[in-house]
């Protein structure tokens, strides 16, 4: 498996203009909480029979997350623990559109729909294809990119999430 040096710069290649950098910087995490979001209503737990909190927190959402977290400790501790950060955010926005009374399944799908038209233009501007087009792992790479890209543009990281110094 590649390393994730190598994951970093084979995103960035399709990431260098500034302007596509700043659209997955806002429509990567609205991608990732509405993904979440609704994966949240396949009710996983309640066709196990489970009832209560468990049925709530046993969902399709819970275990996309489970799925995916092997992949980030294959990558390092630091990516894993980026990750749980990203995971515990957008539970928590999750959980609180849930039970605030809005309809989970129409909000996350908009938002769905809307950011994920935002990075199609973003890539009109780069002039090149989504880096999953080529290979779906890239769906689990981009929000450690823009972490990194983000922390670069802010001047916490002198290196941006492409992996190489600017």
């Amino acid at each position: 498996m590649r390393d994730l040096s190598t994951f970093l710069s084979d995103y960035g290649e399709s990431h260098r203009n500034p302007v596509n950098q700043w659209v997955h910087i806002v429509c990567v995490p609205l991608i990732f909480i509405s993904t979440l979001g609704l994966f949240w209503l396949i009710p996983v737990g309640r066709w196990l029979g489970l009832e209560g909190a468990a049925a709530y927190w046993v969902n399709g959402g819970s275990i996309l997350a489970v799925l995916c977290m092997p992949f980030y400790l294959r990558l390092s501790m630091g990516v894993s623990l980026l990750m749980l950060g990203w995971l515990a955010v957008s539970i928590a926005v999750v959980t609180g559109i849930d039970r605030s009374g809005l309809p989970l399944g129409w909000t996350a799908l908009l938002v769905w729909v809307l950011a994920w038209a935002g990075q199609a233009w973003g890539h009109k501007v780069e002039g090149k294809k989504p880096s999953f087009f080529d290979d779906l792992i890239f769906l689990l790479v981009g929000p450690i990119f823009v972490s990194l890209e983000l922390m670069h543009k802010l001047g916490l990281s002198r290196t941006p999430g492409h992996g190489r110094p600017s």
